[in-house]
């Protein structure tokens, strides 16, 4: 009986400092720096125009930690912006980003599911749902675990999930959508391949 009790005791005590040790590692994630994950010269190269200033900050709201930087470009015009959220490492309240990004962009995925089939309805509800709370946002393929584009007056922005962590990237300019959906999807890329 003292075998099974000892067993058991250090068993426990296994499964404690590996729970410890698990939370221990996402609670000392290291903090990402927003303007070390795209480069001047992928700026350059994306947006056809060199960076002036980087403008980096860094907030926490007790959930999530959101690392920003602003890289003003000359043009003005073709300036990009990118924020990464993630968990905030230090609260005790702290929210999982892929369970907001599932609370803020799952409910369009259903939608969308519900839509499929008959396009005439299919574009009726569309227009429906830009009537009452503004365009959806607009699923976007080949880059990151998941992704949306959202527009808006100004242009939009991309949304990115990767892992636990998600960015936002928005760029200047007069260029279509669809071209700005190809720029913020290789910048998101870069942004990515840093993390």
């Amino acid at each position: 009986m003292n075998r099974y009790f000892l067993f058991t005791l250090a068993l426990l005590v296994f499964l404690a400092g590996c729970r410890k040790s698990k939370t221990e590692s996402v609670a000392n994630r290291p903090n990402v720096d927003a303007c070390a994950l795209i480069t001047n010269d992928d700026v350059k190269a994306i947006q056809g125009a060199s960076v002036k200033e980087l403008k980096g900050s860094d907030q926490s709201d007790g959930k999530f930690r959101i690392a920003q930087c602003f890289y003003t470009t000359d043009p003005f015009n073709k300036s990009v912006s990118l924020a990464v959220t993630q968990r905030d490492p230090v609260s005790p309240t702290a929210r999982d980003p892929k369970a907001f990004w599932k609370d803020t962009f799952g409910r369009y995925e259903e939608e969308m599911g519900k839509r499929e089939g008959d396009e005439e309805e299919k574009m009726k509800s569309l227009g429906d749902a830009d009537e009452e709370r503004g365009r959806p946002p607009k699923k976007i393929e080949g880059v990151g675990d998941d992704a949306f584009w959202s527009a808006n007056r100004m242009g939009g922005a991309l949304y990115v999930l990767k892992d636990n962590i998600f960015i936002r990237v928005s760029i200047g300019g007069p260029e279509p959508e669809e071209s700005k959906i190809e720029k913020t999807k290789a910048l998101a890329a870069k942004a990515l391949s840093r993390l």
